[in-house]
């Protein structure tokens, strides 16, 4: 997003482009490639409707869940700033305190749900 010059915290255009990678992602199962979608979906509905959606195309799915401390996490933002290749985000604490209480993580009866 912000190499096409698109606000990241712009919720619409995220939006939009996930959808797009979706379509193409979809194309690429049936050809029998493997995807990673590594975005958000923060919320069990989100993860339930794409695991749905993938099923139908008769592929298996997996869910990979890697847990962080929110101090992890932080020093893992401010460590973008020292890495040429990352876009410079003004992402601050506050946003991932935010974040955190936003997201529903997966518990071991939605991850019993995918292949291993």
């Amino acid at each position: 997003m912000a190499a096409l010059g698109i606000d990241l915290f712009d919720q619409t255009s995220r939006a939009r482009i996930e959808a797009i990678q979706w379509e193409l992602a979809q194309r690429l199962l049936r050809c029998g490639a493997v995807v990673v979608i590594e975005w958000g979906l923060w919320s069990r509905t989100e993860r339930d409707a794409l695991h749905e959606s993938a099923r139908e195309l008769g592929v298996a799915v997996e869910l990979r869940y890697l847990a962080a401390p929110l101090d992890v996490l932080w020093q893992r933002v401010q460590g973008r700033g020292t890495d040429p290749a990352s876009p410079d985000v003004a992402l601050t604490y506050e946003h991932l305190v935010e974040y955190e209480a936003m997201f529903d993580p997966p518990d071991d009866a939605e991850l019993a749900g995918y292949d291993a």
